[in-house]
């Protein structure tokens, strides 16, 4: 009998402990408190300041969705703010065309059996990413400086210094410039991530298309491409989230007005100046808070629109 009681006493313990995994608690807690008290806390107190705004004594009020309202209606923030929305698109879609694709096509490359170097290359193609971005805009606006440059004596090598300019200081030209600059130094990512994806492609499917007489290209278009898939839409999102928080490359070459006349301003840029004021704008919390919320909005509509529109019809046609 007490063979009997010590044993349903250490299956009640047992059971006890697994009600409660205090292991898990004590191994989580430490990322659960970080996370909370640097990402968790200051976005719900950014939420909650876009919903105030202050009296000439510095005096918070409650005005609930009116800086929303003054943002995308008043002339005065409307402006500057659908201007940087317009900019940020731009520079998403050069990302997603250029930096994407010649990723996709250099992960290609590298993923040939018979390419001779393949480590040197994925190295070298991968070493601007671990590089600062105020080095990498520095760099840059020597090398396109038309003074001391060496980009036009570069283009003039090959016949094409006629086409030379001002790249970064043309309206016209400046934000298509800094976008093609941080597909340089970025390119590695989806690069990396779709190699990543290629090699996990199993032999066996390669070899039953090459055996049925599919050459490289219908190879990639019929076998390999479908199966990337998930990885492409992957990369696609991750490209759309950094892009609409992308500050740092256009603050170091272009500075916060990001000129020339805001022609690349973006969101991230237009914050900063809205929320810790530039020269003679004078910063202002709730604004730039309001802001703020808005990138976090437009960023959680395009993740929601990838997770619900796209990953679901992936789902669909992978099982």
């Amino acid at each position: 009998m007490s063979t009997i009681a010590a044993t349903e006493e250490m299956a009640e313990d047992l059971a006890g402990r697994r009600g409660w995994p205090l292991h898990i608690v004590v191994f989580l807690a430490p990322a659960v408190l970080v996370y909370s008290l640097f990402s968790i806390y200051p976005l719900i107190d950014t939420i909650r300041l876009s919903l105030f705004t202050t009296d000439e004594a510095g005096l918070y009020h409650f005005v609930g969705l009116d800086n929303f309202g003054r943002l995308i209606g008043d002339p005065t923030w409307s402006g500057p703010f659908w201007n940087a929305f317009r900019n940020n698109l731009v520079f998403f879609a050069i990302h997603m065309v250029v930096q994407n694709g010649i990723g996709l096509g250099l992960a290609m490359l590298l993923s040939l059996p018979d390419l001779a170097g393949r480590n040197l290359y994925r190295t070298l193609i991968f070493l601007p990413t671990m590089l600062s971005v105020v080095i990498i805009g520095f760099i840059w606006q020597l090398m396109l400086s038309p003074l001391w440059g060496v980009a036009e004596t570069f283009l003039g090598f090959f016949g094409l210094g006629g086409y030379f300019g001002p790249w970064l200081g043309q309206e016209t030209t400046a934000l298509a410039t800094i976008s093609l600059i941080s597909v340089w130094q970025f390119i590695g990512i989806p690069m990396m991530l779709i190699y990543a994806a290629l090699l996990n492609i199993p032999d066996d499917l390669v070899d039953a298309a090459t055996v049925d007489g599919a050459g490289p290209f219908h190879v990639f278009w019929q076998v390999k491409l479908p199966l990337i898939v998930p990885t492409l839409g992957i990369v696609s999102i991750l490209t759309f989230v950094a892009n609409f928080n992308a500050f740092d490359l256009i603050y170091a070459v272009k500075g916060a007005l990001a000129g020339p006349n805001f022609s690349t301003d973006i969101l991230g840029t237009f914050f900063y100046r809205t929320f810790f004021g530039y020269q003679l704008q004078v910063g202002n919390p709730t604004m730039g808070a309001t802001v703020a919320t808005m990138m976090l909005m437009i960023i959680l509509v395009g993740v929601l629109i990838y997770l619900f529109g796209v990953q679901r019809r992936l789902q669909r046609h992978t099982f």
